[in-house]
């Protein structure tokens, strides 16, 4: 059986990060989204569920993490090339995101990040598997 992935992230503005990611090319599952939240489809074995902070605190015991003192997850997404990786992360300052850490390029791998419209931080990978170092 392969297993799925479902991510939860709590969200301020549902339109807002819709429009987000919508214009970073990400498509929605109409099936399990409603006004509270938006099933992001990454492929089909992982979604990213954009859950509202009032749905969001349905499922937890404890406090949302404040984005602008901690990092809660890093998200990492793979990429085709180094030049997708630069045209997601370009998207996703021109749609309002931020950017986040440092440039990684170690040759093999070459990767940046951003942050969401609500501080979560996004990173986004290349890797070539055949000259990963021994």
């Amino acid at each position: 059986m392969s297993r799925m992935l479902f991510v939860n992230l709590p969200i301020k503005n549902l339109d807002a990060t819709k429009k987000f990611f919508s214009d970073l090319g990400f498509e929605f599952n109409a099936t399990f989204s409603d006004d509270s939240c938006a099933a992001m489809v990454i492929n089909e074995s992982t979604s990213v569920m954009l859950l509202v902070e009032p749905k969001f605190r349905d499922f937890i015991e404890v406090d949302i993490c404040d984005t602008s003192k901690a990092v809660e997850a890093l998200l990492c997404i793979s990429a085709e090339s180094r030049e997708e990786v630069d045209a997601l992360v370009d998207k996703a300052l021109a749609a309002g995101g931020s950017a986040w850490g440092k440039l990684q390029d170690e040759g093999f791998m070459y990767g940046r990040a951003f942050r969401d419209l609500d501080g979560h931080v996004w990173e986004v990978m290349w890797m070539d598997p055949t000259a990963v170092p021994a």
